[in-house]
């Protein structure tokens, strides 16, 4: 890699993937504490890089992974699961549902499907429309339900975990 892209290329960091924009309220330039090269905090200190350019481990000393499960296991996570599964679990079953009732109708009740309801279109056409609209208005209400119930509390969870694998406590 050094033989490409130079020296600067094998740094590793531990900049937040998912925001361009630098959140002033929590310090650094992306949103982390900013660390100089030999740990420390500070200003000026090119954020999430320790000694020789490998990311830093959480100040307890617990590992990454002892980081995440401990996330996992806090009632705000389980929280968020639980907002994600109450609205996923019944919307799955209830379109998945409609979709079978439509294969089945359309494969068992020839007579009804070929019912027409206005000039050419009979009701297979709109059961098949439907189902595309369907799907959009699922998608519609699957984005607004996040939005509104999940959107906060996990980007809360991934800043608190980042914070944490940074040796940072709120």
């Amino acid at each position: 890699m050094e033989k490409e892209a130079g020296p600067e290329a094998v740094v590793t960091r531990c900049d937040d993937p998912w925001y361009d924009e630098p959140d002033p309220a929590r310090g650094g330039r992306d949103g982390g504490a900013a660390v100089t090269e030999d740990g420390r905090s500070g200003p000026g200190a090119e954020s999430g890089r320790g000694p020789a350019g490998t990311c830093l481990e959480a100040e307890s000393g617990r590992s990454a992974a002892d980081i995440y499960l401990e996330v996992q296991r806090s009632p705000a996570f389980q929280e968020v699961r639980r907002r994600y599964r109450r609205f996923v679990v019944p919307a799955s079953a209830a379109f998945l549902l409609w979709y079978l009732a439509y294969v089945v109708a359309a494969t068992t009740a020839h007579d009804l499907m070929a019912r027409p309801v206005a000039g050419a279109l009979n009701v297979a056409v709109l059961a098949g429309l439907g189902q595309f609209l369907t799907t959009f208005l699922l998608t519609w209400a699957y984005v607004r339900h996040a939005r509104l119930h999940r959107d906060r509390a996990a980007l809360e969870l991934r800043w608190d975990t980042q914070e944490m694998t940074r040796g940072v406590r709120r």
